[in-house]
């Protein structure tokens, strides 16, 4: 069933814990496979929040621990987002969610969860639902340095740091950058590190980020899903990916104008693959056939030569893909796309 026993629990006696703190309810029960204490801190440092001009929600970790995007974030359109990190508990993610969803707010779901949790002392858990009330808990045995601050829809919160300032540096990069709700969360990761980071080093890193509605396909609400499992500089090759991330968007929405028809706006958008990769054939092909297969063969040809000089296997697919429509069956018009840069 969707909702576990905890859940269900949870959902039906919350009204206890949302005017302020209070025990557990005496059959309440940690998470199934959760009752031992774990013996490992999986995470360090961490941002949950809500971009209050668009509404996106996101989560952004990095950690001395490998995948730790498979673990601490979890975010859902419309819902809300959640950090669960220290001595991890992922039902703090799957249960926030669901209980964000059934209309309780970050504070009321963190309250209890947390009250139901035998081993909460270890967990350091940071909520945002879908609008912006935040949460936040770090456990009387998180290991020092450990921090957490709330702000203006946003929660951020550290463990394990190698000294003190780290979640104070994080409020003053997320507060102070500009740009998306994906680039303020990279932003606040990079402050960490730049203040000391984690005491053991760095591994992995992830960044999520979703639409603020949801639109029935979750797999299209999913803006930003991006992880670096094992890497010896995490956030270096998380923003890269996200450079490349950012580029193949434009792709993906040039693709969309095509399909409507609107080429010169498929156009700007192929362009702007290209300045974000440059060097790289991909973009650069896709958009000489959007050019081909409107009749402006003279303004691709140029593309399509870089394209062949980068990776010249693209040349065996031009037939194929005149095979499918994505060209004109010109043999005249294919042979010069074929020869170009010869």
């Amino acid at each position: 069933m969707l909702r576990s026993t905890r859940a269900c629990l949870l959902l039906g006696t919350l009204s206890a814990f949302a005017t302020g703190p209070a025990a557990a309810p005496a059959s309440a029960q940690p998470a199934e496979g959760h009752s031992g204490v774990p013996r490992r801190p999986v995470s360090t440092y961490s941002i949950v929040a809500r971009d209050s001009a668009t509404g996106e929600l996101g989560v952004a970790v990095q950690s001395h621990w490998f995948s730790v995007g498979s673990v601490v974030p979890w975010a859902a359109s419309g819902v809300g987002a959640v950090a669960t990190q220290s001595f991890t508990d992922p039902a703090y993610g799957a249960l926030g969610l669901e209980m964000m969803r059934s209309g309780k707010s970050a504070p009321e779901t963190l309250a209890g969860l947390v009250a139901s949790d035998a081993n909460e002392a270890v967990r350091q858990v940071g909520m945002v639902d879908a609008q912006g009330r935040t949460a936040v808990h770090t456990g009387v045995s998180a290991i020092a340095e450990a921090c957490d601050r709330t702000g203006l829809g946003f929660t951020v919160q550290a463990n394990l740091m190698l000294k003190a300032g780290v979640c104070s540096a994080m409020v003053r990069a997320y507060t102070t950058s500009s740009g998306d709700l994906a680039e303020r969360l990279m932003a606040t990761l990079e402050a960490a590190q730049e203040a000391g980071g984690d005491l053991r080093g760095k591994q992995s890193a992830a960044l999520l980020v979703v639409a603020p509605h949801p639109s029935g396909r979750s797999w299209e609400d999913r803006l930003y899903d991006l992880r670096v499992e094992d890497h010896p500089d995490p956030l270096v090759e998380l923003r890269r990916v996200l450079t490349v991330a950012r580029a193949y968007r434009h792709m993906n929405e040039g693709d969309e104008h095509v399909t409507a028809g609107e080429i010169d706006r498929a156009l700007e958008e192929y362009s702007r693959a290209e300045e974000l990769l440059p060097g790289r054939s991909e973009p650069i092909f896709w958009h000489a056939v959007t050019l081909a297969s409107e009749g402006k063969v003279e303004e691709a040809l140029p593309l399509f030569a870089r394209a062949y000089e980068l990776h010249p296997a693209w040349r065996e697919l031009v037939p194929r893909i005149v095979a499918v429509g994505l060209l004109p069956d010109d043999p005249e018009s294919i042979d010069r796309i074929l020869g170009a840069g010869r």
